[in-house]
């Protein structure tokens, strides 16, 4: 282990950066729904039902109310701010830790398939960064700001192809920009007048910024985002050669690992058996990607049970 690096460092206030994205996140019905509506016009008319892979439809019209240039700048700049926060209580991992070595492989077999989901994400500067942390987390902030907690792949023992599966959920999240989105309806609720002044340069732009800054670091996504990630990420993981299966075993571990979670209908999370179902539903959409996709090159095992599981 790198002595300056603690996997078990806690930082509480990291805490906050859920960012919603996260490891126990969840599926609902409508996106999936069209998943399976893109199975069915794989030989149809329309551009997009041909489109081999997952069809989720288009972005929300809410996050054309948020600049995209101005909630990738907010993302960056609390993603530096995390880095610096994490590495003054030894959290932050080194770049030659063979975790964070094992994270960026896989982000770099992924990202090359990203701009098909999002132009923008061609000019992104992507980041992988390891917290020490014993949380089961994961997040990609906008702009490609991707985070993994030292306790969802110890915890959970992931395999590549697991860990690709959430990174491509996490990715997914970015690319279709869900925090935008978010930001769009909660910025729509103050009224569209003051977002237009501010946005024109007649209001408070940097209060504005900061507010961005602020909701990124509280936002929940839906259920219906939850879905639509859970889709894209696993066409992501197959492109890149990832078994795209590995979702089942993944949401499998996650659920014994969430034992006392709320009962789905309490929850914007589905459960892991509503979850798992759907995968396997839509699993027809991507197995031909995977089955014809380069494979890795690399294999990576996950890193050592922390000392309490390993007791049970």
């Amino acid at each position: 282990m790198q002595p300056d690096f603690d996997p078990d460092a806690r930082p509480v206030s990291l805490a906050r950066w859920h960012i919603a994205g996260c490891g126990c996140a969840g599926h609902t019905r409508r996106r999936v729904a069209l998943g399976l509506v893109g199975l069915a016009g794989l030989g149809g008319a329309s551009a997009q039902s041909s489109r081999e892979g997952v069809d989720v439809g288009k972005n929300s019209s809410f996050s054309k109310l948020v600049p995209a240039e101005k909630v990738e700048q907010a993302a960056a700049q609390q993603f530096v701010q995390m880095q610096r926060e994490a590495k003054s209580k030894r959290a932050l991992a080194p770049d030659n830790h063979p975790q964070l070595l094992r994270l960026r492989y896989i982000a770099e077999r992924i990202i090359p398939f990203t701009a098909d989901w999002n132009q923008r994400a061609a000019q992104w500067q992507w980041e992988v960064v390891l917290i020490g942390s014993n949380q089961v987390n994961a997040f990609c902030m906008p702009g490609g700001k991707i985070a993994f907690y030292w306790g969802i792949l110890s915890r959970l023992q992931l395999s590549d192809d697991e860990v690709a599966m959430i990174m491509g959920h996490e990715m997914a999240h970015a690319l279709r920009e869900h925090a935008r989105e978010r930001m769009g309806k909660s910025f729509a609720t103050r009224g569209v007048l003051e977002i237009g002044s501010a946005l024109l340069g007649l209001g408070d732009l940097g209060r504005l910024a900061a507010g961005m800054g602020e909701q990124l670091l509280t936002l929940v996504f839906s259920r219906d985002d939850e879905s639509e990630a859970d889709l894209v990420g696993m066409e992501l993981a197959a492109r890149a050669g990832y078994n795209p299966a590995a979702g089942v075993t993944l949401w499998q571990k996650m659920g014994a690992a969430n034992k006392g979670a709320p009962p789905e209908f309490l929850s914007t999370h589905p459960s892991g058996p509503t979850r798992i179902k759907d995968i396997e539903a839509n699993l027809p959409l991507v197995e031909g990607l995977y089955q014809r996709a380069p494979k890795p090159d690399k294999r990576y095992e996950p890193p050592p049970l922390p000392k309490s599981e390993d007791k049970r």
